[in-house]
């Protein structure tokens, strides 16, 4: 038998793992991803803050899934996401080794003044943790009440996440869209693996939303720390 070269063991095991989570609902394949995406806080010496590159764009891969299943009300949101998934992967694939971690990307980018720039990798990693936000909203008051009107659930998350940093233009495009959203047992049926009953998937967000909240919390540190919390849409 063929003895595995350096590094083609991880990409097998990634591959299986990817296999795995195609056929996981979106919720238990977000729940897998985070209970494996370990954030190294900012401390005294900022070098030793992390985040895994790549298993962070999977976790976005699988917000846009969710997103589709809100439907056309989404189609601009997802749009930006898969962009800024895109530059961070292209970003990620010049140097592996250097940028499997994000806040190499950050720093680099700081230290050459272009993190602020309009098609930065900054600005990207930046808005994908806002779209983070929105999700987490949604999820958390969608677990709470799961009868509770979608279109107020959508509006209320846009409002406490996305709407604050976008310009007039975006913010009138989502009221126009919003429109469009399916209602809550639409929703939660199409996000619902089969034979699962309503008890079970609520429960699977609930634990969701607890992973992804202190996530969260550790990433907006890091954002804040290179300065990017107040970046707004044009």
């Amino acid at each position: 038998m063929r003895e595995l070269k350096e590094g083609e063991g991880g990409k097998i095991r990634e591959m299986k793992r990817s296999r795995e989570i195609e056929k996981s609902s979106e919720i238990n394949s977000a729940i897998e991803e985070l209970s494996m995406l370990v954030v190294v806080k900012p401390g005294a010496n900022n070098e030793i803050a992390h985040i895994p590159t790549k298993p962070f764009l999977s976790l976005c891969y699988l917000v846009l899934q969710v997103l589709d299943k809100i439907g056309p009300t989404m189609a601009v949101l997802r749009q930006d996401i898969h962009q800024n998934i895109k530059r961070l992967e292209v970003m990620h694939e010049l140097n592996p080794s250097v940028n499997s971690n994000l806040v190499e990307i950050l720093k680099s980018e700081a230290s050459k003044g272009i993190a602020k720039k309009r098609f930065s990798c900054s600005k990207a990693f930046a808005w994908l943790t806002r779209s983070l936000d929105f999700s987490t909203a949604l999820l958390e008051s969608l677990a709470k009440d799961p009868k509770k009107n979608m279109e107020q659930i959508v509006q209320e998350s846009y409002a406490a996440t996305l709407s604050p940093w976008h310009g007039w233009i975006a913010s009138a495009a989502f009221r126009v869209a919003i429109k469009l959203v399916p209602d809550s047992k639409t929703f939660m049926d199409l996000l619902k693996e089969k034979d699962e009953n309503c008890d079970t998937q609520k429960e699977k967000m609930q634990i969701l939303v607890s992973l992804l909240v202190p996530f969260l919390e550790d990433i907006h540190r890091i954002i804040k720390l290179y300065n990017l919390d107040r970046l707004k849409s044009t």
